[in-house]
């Protein structure tokens, strides 16, 4: 059991038995006592004989003996940022829109980059490349704006010599 980037135990292969606990595990292991204390799923005889024994654990297993019936203790699953897929969707789907995904595609990856940031949530990735594709997209629409108002200029001033 050692302490996940969340703050909670986890455990890996080989981690129980007589491998000793470090500082941050009993840490971990308290913080998910005083969690479970304020939830009200210890009452305070309960809190205070574990967290005696958290205190004192010198091994995963003595650590792994007083959080054993509290939730919490294993890392839950990375959850993937809904607007950085929406992002890169966007990005994807702009030659097949007629770029009309442009736009949504640059607000989209804005919005879940800064989503990211606060919550922690997986995607950064796709939200940057869905800004990129995005911002390649308007480049690419602009650049095709301004070709199309000089050739209309060069036609224009070809046809007025001409006549």
């Amino acid at each position: 059991m050692t302490a996940g980037s969340h703050g909670q135990m986890r455990v890996t292969a080989g981690s129980f038995g007589q491998m000793r606990a470090s500082d941050t595990d009993r840490d971990t292991a308290t913080g998910l006592l005083q969690t479970a204390f304020a939830e009200g799923r210890l009452t305070a005889d309960e809190y205070d004989a574990r967290l005696g024994g958290a205190l004192c654990a010198q091994t995963y297993a003595e650590l792994d003996a007083v959080t054993a019936d509290l939730p919490g203790r294993y890392p839950k699953a990375p959850r993937t940022n809904g607007l950085a897929i929406a992002s890169l969707a966007c990005g994807v789907a702009q030659p097949f829109t007629g770029m009309l995904t442009t736009i949504p595609a640059i607000v989209l990856g804005h919005l879940a980059r800064s989503q990211i940031r606060r919550s922690g949530d997986e995607g950064s990735r796709l939200a940057t490349w869905g800004l990129l594709l995005g911002w390649g997209g308007l480049t690419f629409l602009v650049l095709a704006m301004i070709l199309a108002v000089v050739l209309f200029a060069v036609i224009a001033v070809h046809i007025a010599a001409s006549t």
